[in-house]
């Protein structure tokens, strides 16, 4: 496990920070709102245009203009303000919506107060207050928008224009008519905009959210895979003295013992043992001096996990792998480093201990998503207790005989690679572990 735990440690520990949210839920809201407060203006120039030409009449009051402007004023304030780095605070929000709502209530006052068609408008910023503030600025926006709206009951300025009209014959019908024809407009344009623009802000929010706490399961994760590596860096300092004990006394056994036939045997299996040990603590170091530089080798898939596992049968001689490899693997690449040789061999080993003949099958398929590799053992299984908690650091099914490192850090390992790791019990018996990988391409072998 060496090699994982240092390789960890230079590509993902280094950099321990969460990273900024790439997704800016606020600053994609806040430029939804100048979007919507431009198809306002636009939606009432074009009222207004209109009913110039039903009236016959020039009512626009010069007041409309300054409140037009400034509101386009805003929109491009505002998209000058979304090219800087500052970020978008909830009072922000909140003070653009007050613009909107103080630009509306000018607007409403002198062209007729609460008879006005557009008056209902009022819901939208409401709306968009009550899906992103906090409930105190949603409470104020709420209390304005009421207090405007009923005080235009009594306080407003009439279109003149119009109300000259209202006592002449067929003006009269003409008029209602496009009072009527204005209420279902300003009906329809708040339920598009509320429909679009207010879900899409809400949706923003929630996956702004989504990303926040993926970013806090990684910081706890890369958090753990830094407590694993340290320890693992101790560890490995103190191994070196007993294992080169044990190797100058496994030499002088065998020397003293030569005629020993069995005790040779087993002597000759802890060399080989002792020295695979060594050779990881060297792979550690090794993996320590080049850090971040490591090499990732693309080679054949079959070559490479028939390999791995001819490597993996020396240091575990008893277990009795049987290797299925499907046709469609054929001239497939795969690419590789130190570290997912390392949690392919965490996978086998955890089905080795689990198989009480040290059976395993081993099958490799490949498809359009890339390969798979199905581990099975013929152990108890998972137990249920334990079943969401595998992967997880400390969480072994072995008892004493684990530390349960093994999956999490192969978990880990596999996810740098865009893979993912699977288990769940067989029908018969026994646990099947399956690992997918993307397939490297063969512009990338090039």
């Amino acid at each position: 496990m060496g090699q994982i735990f240092v390789a960890y440690l230079n590509t993902n520990v280094m950099n321990l920070l969460p990273a900024s949210t790439a997704f800016k839920a606020s600053n994609v809201n806040l430029r939804r709102l100048a979007m919507i407060r431009l198809i306002f203006i636009t939606a009432l120039l074009i009222v207004m245009g209109y009913t110039y030409q039903v009236t016959e009449s020039d009512f626009v009051h010069p007041v409309y203009l300054v409140v037009l402007a400034v509101l386009a004023l805003t929109i491009v304030l505002t998209y000058w303000r979304l090219l800087r780095t500052w970020p978008v605070t909830d009072l922000e929000y909140f003070c653009q919506l007050l613009i909107d709502i103080i630009g509306l209530t000018i607007l409403f006052y002198i062209s007729g107060g609460a008879t006005n068609p557009f008056v209902s408008f009022y819901l939208v910023p409401l709306t968009i207050s009550a899906a992103l503030l906090p409930w105190r600025f949603t409470w104020i926006i709420a209390g304005l928008t009421l207090s405007a709206y009923s005080a235009m009951l009594l306080f407003n300025q009439p279109v003149a224009d119009l109300q000259s009209h209202h006592h002449h014959g067929m003006q009269t019908d003409s008029n209602f008519n496009l009072h009527i024809l204005g209420m279902w407009f300003t009906f329809a344009l708040s339920t598009v905009l509320i429909t679009y623009f207010v879900v899409r802000m809400a949706s923003a929010l929630r996956q702004q959210e989504q990303v926040l706490t993926s970013n806090r399961e990684d910081e706890l994760r890369n958090e753990q895979i830094l407590a694993v590596a340290t320890l693992a860096a101790g560890t490995a300092h103190e191994l070196g003295t007993p294992l080169s004990t044990m190797s100058v006394l496994l030499d002088e056994l065998q020397q003293e013992y030569p005629q020993e036939e069995n005790l040779s045997k087993d002597l000759q299996l802890l060399t080989q043992q002792v020295k695979s040990c060594k050779k990881i603590l060297q792979g550690l170091v090794s993996t320590a001096e080049i850090k971040n530089d490591y090499q990732q080798n693309t080679e054949s898939l079959i070559d490479y996990i028939e390999n791995l596992l001819d490597r993996w049968q020396v240091i575990r001689p008893e277990a009795q792998p049987e290797l299925t490899i499907d046709p469609s693997c054929n001239d497939k690449l795969l690419t590789t480093d130190p570290t997912l040789e390392q949690a392919i061999c965490n996978l086998l080993n955890n089905a080795a201990d689990s198989s009480p003949d040290n059976r395993l099958t081993v099958v490799l398929n490949c498809d359009n998503k890339g390969m798979l590799l199905s581990i099975r053992d013929f152990g108890a299984g998972i137990p249920m207790e334990i079943a969401e908690q595998i992967g997880k650091p400390f969480i072994s099914t072995k008892g004493d005989k684990g530390l349960g490192l093994g999956l999490f850090l192969s978990h880990a390992t596999v996810n740098r690679y865009n893979g993912s790791i699977s288990l769940f019990n067989h029908p018969e018996s026994g646990t099947v572990a399956e690992l997918r990988l993307p397939l490297a391409k063969l512009d990338d072998h090039a």
